[in-house]
C-alpha cells in the first residue's frame, strides 16, 4: 500500500471515530444545547471534493444550529490541533496560522483556536456554494444566516470563528459584486 492510500484510509477511520464521539455528545449532552453530528463528515466531503454532500449535509447543520432559540451552551466545535489540520482547507489554515503569528497567547484558550459547529458551517455551506456556482440570491440568502448567527448574542463565537466568519462574508461579497 503506498502513502497516499495509507493517509486516506488514516482520514477516514479518524472521521468515522471522530462522528461516533460527535454522536455521543448529542446522546449526553442534546437536550442541553442543539449538537450536529456530520460536521467532520462534511469536513471531510469538502477535502475530498465531494461538494455537493458537504453542502447538503452544511446546509442541515446551519438549518439545525441557527433554527434553535438559544445557543447558550453551544460550546461544540473543531479545535484547530495539528491533528485537524489535514481536514482543514488552505484558508482555514492560512487563518489560524495568521492569528496565531499575530498573537501566539491565543492557543492559551480553546475559545480561540476553535471554531464552533455553526461557523465552521457557514464556512463550509459557502465554499460549495461557490464551487459548484451557486446563484447571488443562494449567496444572499448564506450572508441571512451569517448576520443571524451574529445576532445570537448568546451564541459563542471563538476569535478564529469571528475571523473565520468575517472571511466567508467577504467571499460572498466579493463574488456577488463580480456577477
Amino acid at each position: 500500500m503506498n502513502t497516499p492510500e495509507l493517509s486516506e484510509l488514516l482520514q477516514q477511520s479518524a472521521v468515522k471515530h471522530l462522528t461516533s464521539f460527535r454522536r455521543f455528545q448529542a446522546r449526553e449532552f442534546g437536550s442541553a444545547a442543539p449538537i450536529v453530528t456530520t460536521d467532520f463528515d462534511a469536513l471531510y466531503s469538502y477535502k475530498r471534493g465531494d461538494y455537493q454532500r458537504c453542502l447538503r449535509l452544511s446546509v442541515h447543520n446551519v438549518c439545525t444550529l441557527n433554527g434553535q432559540a438559544s445557543c447558550e451552551l453551544l460550546m461544540i466545535g473543531v479545535c484547530i490541533l495539528p491533528e485537524f489540520i489535514q481536514l482543514m482547507d488552505e484558508d482555514i489554515v492560512s487563518l489560524t496560522g495568521l492569528m496565531l503569528l499575530v498573537n501566539p497567547s491565543c492557543r492559551e484558550h480553546f475559545g480561540n483556536v476553535a471554531i464552533f459547529q455553526l461557523s465552521l458551517s457557514l464556512y463550509l455551506m459557502t465554499q460549495c456554494q461557490l464551487k459548484l456556482y451557486h446563484s447571488s440570491s443562494s449567496l444572499a440568502q448564506t450572508l441571512d444566516y451569517i448576520e443571524l448567527a451574529r445576532r445570537k448574542r448568546s451564541y459563542p463565537v471563538s476569535t478564529l470563528g469571528q475571523l473565520l466568519l468575517k472571511l466567508t462574508e467577504r467571499k460572498i461579497l466579493k463574488y456577488i459584486s463580480g456577477h
